[in-house]
């Protein structure tokens, strides 16, 4: 065997405990190395490693407490004495895979493919931190199939089963934490924010997950830059000027506290204050950022914290240990050199010094209680829980019964023989309670329950900043919900309780909508209002929302308020006065008529056709009547008959107007020597002309409600924020056919009085006729383009103020002047007066 294998030396430091069953373990107890010049004229020197790591010299001793409790346990692995051998790896790949390999070799040296393990089984290792050691070792231990436990790696590669079969580990995947923050983000409603990531596997593959799940939740990325850790500065002035130019105040940031704290630094000098940071876990809990000095940069910084577990007997432990009396522990001297800033002296010195700084000589019996524990326990915890997962696995191996085993014919294997394999079994069905009553398994690649503390980073009552936990992010929470955040309990920077913004623009009021800007983000936008008939009752609104067809949005555009109905009302003003106007009106042709039958014998009455009159008179007060009819809500009957009783009265009006003016023209024509028209002279030709004109507009009115009859409808088109309850005409061209009809009559009417105003008879009428169709022809014409411009109840009240108008022109006209002589000149209203104006005309 000494002839196979390969040369090699010493290596760092280990920590060993002999037992039936060893774990492994290997830890960056040391965080830095000294760099060695290599020229290989001599045999190069081993990686010598300095500074103590705290976090994980403690989380190491968390492993060597967790065999000792264990141990001391009487019911799990019961007469099963655990051991443990522990590695520094020194924050490096080479000793990673020295440590590794020496622990499967089982000896001094290391023997690949050799077990010196005498007399005892390897189990497996818990190990390491970083991701990138943790792969190394798994693709060692992935050709043995040992079971590896991770307390701190959480690269997504690591879950790939082909590649490292025998990998477990009791942190959550990056790939759960990056998800969770991105969720966070939502959760505070921050649309607009920076990202920062280191250059390594950590930070790149963070960054781009955290990118995703931030763009598909609808926020936008103001810049995307990375932490260059090859550079002695970390690029820290760069990413400062670009944290100064962005109007982005949330910060997300995936990298080590150690590279970190360049850009804290930069950011102190040049005194840029006012921003949030989220932090991924691996700086969440950091106590090199924890200062007093960044309080006023990293105050109110929020992130996800490895789960704080309950180890209630570690701290004791821990504050227990002592140089004088742990003397298997390598580092334990000279962790407490660099805890209390002295040294171990080999004379009786009482000083030394040492790089221009004074130390005391350590005593042993300074107190470990001065150091904050309670937040290590984070690291500490997960280590703690991967030892107990071995020790349920071999547990449950030792408990295992011949017949019901998982093995070759359902057997069971030995606990001091058995294979590594083998226990991966155990491991991956392994499912147990912490003492906090936590619940422990892994899922098909090795991941166990995702569940994060949520921080809130606070000043302390001493001035140093201080993790609070706020909330928690649990993705297997038995009730459902992933968040738990008491958001009372968030202090934001300048102790502010109210979550700061963080925008691209400034928010869009309600009964506004966003508007994109063609070549920005999608949360750079700015404000429009919403369009006429819509609201938005919320602010930053995408689209605004229609109102139903009976409501109208309020000035301010956030609700919808119910639209007033609108129609020519009889408590309206406007149709008040026009109702009244219509009565009143409809009293002037009966008063006429009145004096006319009370005048009934005189010459004026009698030289114009007495009866025609009459039914003129009467035709004009149902003219004034109808326009009752425009007025009031409209119904199904009234639509119906308004419009037909409008255009029959009418017809009838002029008709008998048309036919007072031909009676006029055959009269004097029939005074004149052998005419034939005295035939004509009868109230019979006037009476046919009326039932003639009246029957053409009759059958116009027929067909019109037969085939497309008016009726009621509301418009919410045409006025915005009223409901017009109008009628509906059915068929338009109807509606014109009729009114045109009126207007033929007018002009014929017009035509004739006009020829026959200059005949010599006493009271010619044809004069009068003229004017009153003249008038009536002015009225319908500018009706016309008013008709068609006005809108709702002013569309009603221009064709009653025309009818009343028309209806006026006929009876001032044509009534008035009669009844002036009448009342008010008698004496023109005789015989005598007639026969001598009768002869002047002649004479002239």
């Amino acid at each position: 065997m000494a002839s196979c294998r390969l040369p090699t030396g010493s290596f760092g430091g280990s920590v060993n405990n002999p037992g039936d069953v060893i774990i492994g373990g290997t830890f960056r107890v040391h965080f830095e190395r000294v760099g060695n010049n290599l020229r290989f004229t001599s045999k190069p020197p081993e990686v010598q490693c300095q500074m103590i790591a705290t976090e994980f010299y403690q989380s190491m001793q968390a492993l060597i407490f967790a065999v000792e409790e264990i141990n001391a346990d009487i019911e799990l692995l019961p007469n099963i004495t655990l051991g443990f051998q522990v590695y520094d790896s020194c924050n490096t790949l080479r000793r990673t895979a020295q440590g590794t390999l020496s622990m499967l070799s089982g000896g001094k040296e290391i023997i690949p493919n050799y077990n010196c393990h005498e007399g005892t089984t390897f189990a497996g290792i818990v190990g390491d931190s970083k991701s990138s050691r943790s792969i190394l070792m798994a693709q060692i231990l992935a050709l043995y199939k040992y079971p590896q436990i991770s307390y701190f790696s959480t690269s997504p590669i690591l879950t790939d089963r082909n590649q490292f079969p025998s990998f477990f580990r009791t942190i959550p995947s990056d790939e759960f934490q990056m998800r969770g923050l991105a969720q966070l983000i939502s959760y505070f409603g921050w649309p607009w924010l920076g990202l920062l990531a280191n250059d390594d596997d950590y930070g790149q593959f963070g960054l781009q997950m955290v990118k995703q799940e931030i763009i598909s939740a609808g926020a936008c990325v103001a810049f995307s830059e990375t932490i260059l850790t090859s550079h002695p500065d970390r690029n820290a002035p760069h990413l400062v000027t670009v944290i100064k130019k962005s109007t982005a105040k949330v910060v997300i940031v995936i990298a080590s506290d150690s590279d970190f704290v360049f850009l804290v630094e930069e950011l102190l000098r040049q005194n840029v204050t006012m921003n949030i940071w989220v932090a991924s876990e691996a700086w969440a809990t950091s106590a090199l950022l924890s200062k007093e000095r960044y309080k006023d940069i990293l105050q109110g910084t929020v992130g996800f914290a490895i789960f704080h577990g309950n180890m209630s007997k570690f701290s004791k432990y821990f504050n227990s240990l002592n140089p004088s009396k742990d003397f298997n522990d390598p580092f334990l001297r000279e962790f407490w050199e660099q805890t209390f800033a002295c040294t171990w002296l080999i004379d009786k010195n009482s000083v030394i010094l040492m790089d221009n700084d004074t130390k005391n000589p350590c005593t042993g019996n300074e107190m470990l209680n001065s150091l904050p524990a309670k937040e290590e326990q984070r690291l500490s915890f997960n280590v703690y829980t991967a030892v107990y997962t071995i020790a349920w696995a071999l547990h449950n191996l030792l408990l295992c019964k011949p017949g019901t085993g998982p093995f070759y014919h359902r057997g069971c294997v030995n606990i001091s023989s058995f294979q590594p394999w083998q226990l991966l079994h155990y491991i991956r069905n392994v499912n147990f309670k912490t003492n906090d009553g936590r619940q422990i398994f892994f899922d098909a690649i090795g991941n166990p329950p995702a569940i994060y503390d949520i921080v809130n980073w606070q000043i302390g009552a001493k001035g140093m900043l201080e993790q609070v936990a706020v909330g928690s992010y649990e993705l297997n929470s038995f009730n459902g919900k992933t968040f738990n955040i008491d958001s009372a309990n968030i202090v934001w920077i300048n102790n502010n309780t109210l979550i700061p913004p963080s925008k691209c623009s400034a928010s869009c009021p309600s009964g506004s909508r966003k508007v994109i800007l063609p070549g920005k983000p999608l949360c750079c936008y700015e404000c429009a209002r919403c369009p006429q008939g819509q609201i938005s009752n919320q602010t930053d609104a995408v689209e605004c929302h229609q109102c139903s067809w009976d409501t109208w949005p309020n000035l301010q555009q956030d609700r919808c308020l119910p639209r007033t109905a609108e129609f020519l009302s009889y408590e309206g003003p406007l149709g008040y006065s026009l109702a009244a106007t219509s009565i009143f009106s409809a009293l002037t042709p009966l008063a006429i008529l009145g004096i006319f039958i009370c005048n009934n014998k005189t010459p004026i009455v009698r030289a114009n056709n007495y009866s025609l009159s009459c039914l003129l008179l009467l035709s004009l007060f149902l003219c004034f009547l109808c326009s009752l009819g425009f007025i009031g809500y409209p119904q199904p009957t009234q639509c119906l008959l308004r419009q037909v009783a409008f255009g029959m009265v009418f017809a009838l009006c002029i008709s008998c107007v048309l036919a007072k003016t031909i009676t006029v023209v055959i009269a004097f024509n029939a005074t004149k020597p052998g005419s034939r028209l005295r035939k004509w002279t009868g109230v019979n030709v006037s009476y046919c002309v009326i039932v003639f004109c009246i029957f053409v507009q009759l059958c116009v009115c027929v067909i019109w409600l037969i085939f497309s009859p008016p009726i009621p409808e509301v418009d919410c088109n045409t006025k915005p924020g009223f409901i017009i309850v109008n009628c509906n005409e059915g068929a338009p061209f109807a509606f014109w056919c009729m009114l045109g009809y009126l207007g033929l009559l007018g002009k014929i009417s017009f035509i004739v009085a006009f020829l026959a105003r200059r005949l010599p008879d006493s009271f010619n009428e044809a004069k009068f006729i003229t004017f009153s169709m003249l008038a009536f022809l002015s009225v319908w014409v500018s009706f016309i383009p008013a008709y068609l411009s006005a809108r709702g109840m002013y569309t009603v009240a221009m064709e009653v103020f025309a009818i009343l108008s028309s209806s006026w022109a006929l009876v001032v006209c044509i009534f008035v002047p009669k009844c002036f002589i009448i009342l008010f000149r008698p004496h023109l209203n005789t015989r005598k007066y007639l026969m001598d104006k009768k002869k002047g005309a002649n004479m002239s």
